[in-house]
Order: structure tokens, then C-alpha cells, then sequence
């Protein structure tokens, strides 16, 4: 049943004017609306209008500095950061992450802010009106409990994003815009653990840009495991980034998607020093166990999603490792 209602749209040229419809109560920024667009035809949100970004000269601007760091507009589409020549070469893993989103048409209009700012995902919330009514609503929106940790005062949705961890390991900053000016964050930073209010953005604030710095001995991958090899969002996610000293870790980040309201990195100094073995695969397996709560949010069973997500961990690290 699609039950869409009015909503009024405005098409800003500038960032500026972005921040000012924005101010507004009631409103929501929109992009492609490959996320926002389904959820709404749901019955999930009831804004009075929407900011079309699309119209913001420059927003979907993909560049390389002088500095050798990377510099992408929030309104670049994924294929274009999939299909980036000087991405491919120094940034693969967030050349694998884009390119591992939903299917190719959805990703020739799907942006990198989109991705970024996705709403989180539950089996009990990403449901028609008539069954979220039917079964009571959750406290994600509308209702008072969550099914998932029934005496929870929070919200458990969890978070599929695939850019977000890529980003992460790699280092990168988010550019905001709002109200009260612009300002940079670490990508991290732009997400809280809660599943309801999972980003950090103010009222009124955008997101503008990604930069990305030099890679220099840093080498990267992201890995996902899904139920269809197309189309699905993540059932686990892992991005990982390794410098490699001879036999010795000399640095190594992961951060994890799809288990919790946020992406994650995993505190990974207890392996900094070490050589990658069986046993050091174990202690980063324990870390990201210890890291994660993986819940009953989605069809698949939480069993079989916490041991892919530890598999894909040191499958990731494994290659990387292998590889320099």
C-alpha cells in the first residue's frame, strides 16, 4: 500500500540556501532518495518538504588536491567513485565499497552522502504500515518499545553501510555545513550508537564533502557478505587498512558495519608490533566479538552473522598482509 503524502520541495542552487531551507522544521535533505523515497512510500517519516540537493553546482565534484589527498562532494553517485580512475589506483577499498552497494542502476544515482546518512534498518521497522501497525509499533518511530531488547530504553536498528567503514580505516574527515558555519570531523564522528538518532548532525546541517588523505604505506580493502550477490545491503561488513614492517604490524585499523546503530572501528592496539598469525587472527576475531552486537535486526540468523562477520575480519587482514 503506498501511502505517500504532500510534501512541498525545494531545490536550493547553493549550499547556503541548502542551510536555510534546512533551518525549517519538518524538513529533510534529499539527494537521490534511493533510501528516503522507499522508507517514506511506508509510511516511515511525514515531512513538510524536502531540500533537493541535486541542484547545488559542484556538490557531486570528485578531485585530487595538491597535496595528494582526495577530495569527494557529497553529491558524487557511487559509480562515479566506483569507476574513478585515481580512486581505483590509491584508494581501492573505497572503490570496492562503492561498487559493492545494491546493483548498478542503483548506484548511477545513489550519492556518497546518501550512502553516508542512510537511515539504520530493523526487520521490525522497515516493515509496510499496515504490519508496524499491526504488530505495534516500534521505538525507532511511533512506538514506545523495541522489539528487538523489548525493556530497552534505545533503539537496536542497525546500521549497512558500506562506505561509512571504508572511509573510516582510511582516515578520512567529513566536511559539514550549517548554520553555524562549516566543520570538519573525522568520518567516525558523524554516527552515534543509537538507531534511532544515529547520525551527529545538527538541525540544519549537510553534509558537503569526504576528503580522503595520501595513502603513503597504508594499503586498504572492504569486504561484505550479503544473502544475494547483488542488491542487498550487508549482513556483516569489514574495512580494514595495514602497514606492513617486514613480519611486524606496524599499523592496522578495522571498522565493522551491519552489526551495530553504527559503523565501528575495533581498538586494534594489542596487535600493533606483532606478526600476523593464527594467534593474532584470534585476538582481532575476540576484538571485533567484543566490539559488536550483532542482534536480531534482520531475517538472518545472529549466529550465522557474528561468524562472518569474525570470518570476513581476518579474511581481510589475511589479504592485505598477503599482499605486501
Amino acid at each position: 500500500m503506498n501511502i505517500l503524502t504532500d510534501f512541498r520541495t525545494h531545490r536550493p542552487a547553493t549550499l547556503a540556501d541548502a542551510v536555510n531551507a534546512l533551518a525549517a522544521d519538518g524538513t529533510l535533505p534529499l539527494g537521490a532518495g534511493t533510501d528516503l523515497l522507499p522508507n517514506l512510500r511506508r509510511g516511515l517519516g511525514h515531512p513538510a518538504a524536502l531540500v533537493d540537493l541535486t541542484g547545488i553546482d559542484g556538490l557531486g565534484v570528485i578531485s585530487t588536491l595538491a597535496d595528494g589527498s582526495l577530495r569527494i562532494g557529497a553529491g558524487a553517485t557511487l559509480e562515479a567513485i566506483a569507476e574513478h580512475d585515481a580512486i581505483r589506483t590509491t584508494w581501492p577499498a573505497l572503490a570496492q565499497a562503492a561498487e559493492s552497494v545494491a546493483g548498478p542502476t542503483h548506484r548511477a544515482a545513489a550519492t556518497l552522502g546518501g550512502n553516508l546518512c542512510q537511515d539504520t534498518r530493523c526487520t521490525f521497522y522497515n516493515q509496510s504500515e499496515w504490519w508496524r501497525s499491526g504488530n505495534g509499533y516500534c521505538l525507532k518511530y511511533k512506538g514506545d518499545k523495541c522489539h528487538v531488547i523489548v525493556k530497552s530504553d534505545r533503539c537496536y536498528a542497525t546500521y549497512h553501510g558500506d562506505v561509512a567503514p571504508a572511509l573510516m580505516v582510511l582516515d578520512a574527515r567529513a566536511e559539514i555545513v550549517g548554520p553555524a558555519g562549516k566543520r570538519t570531523v573525522p568520518v567516525a564522528q558523524l554516527f552515534r550508537e543509537s538507531g534511532a538518532e544515529h547520525l551527529t548532525l545538527e538541525k540544519g546541517e549537510l553534509l558537503a564533502a569526504i576528503e580522503v588523505p595520501p595513502t603513503g604505506a597504508w594499503s586498504a580493502a572492504y569486504s561484505k557478505v550479503r544473502i544475494r550477490d547483488a542488491v542487498d545491503f550487508p549482513l556483516a561488513g569489514v574495512a580494514a587498512a595495514l602497514q606492513r614492517d617486514g613480519d611486524r604490524i606496524a599499523g592496522l585499523r578495522v571498522a565493522i558495519t551491519g552489526s551495530n546503530s553504527a559503523p565501528l572501528m575495533v581498538p586494534v592496539d594489542a596487535l600493533l608490533g606483532g606478526n600476523w598469525d593464527d594467534a593474532a587472527a584470534e585476538t582481532l576475531a575476540q576484538l571485533v566479538r567484543k566490539t559488536s552486537n550483532v542482534l536480531r535486526t534482520t531475517i538472518t540468523g545472529v549466529k550465522y552473522r557474528r561468524r562472518v562477520l569474525l570470518a570476513i575480519s581476518r579474511k581481510v587482514v589475511d589479504q592485505l598482509w598477503e599482499a605486501r
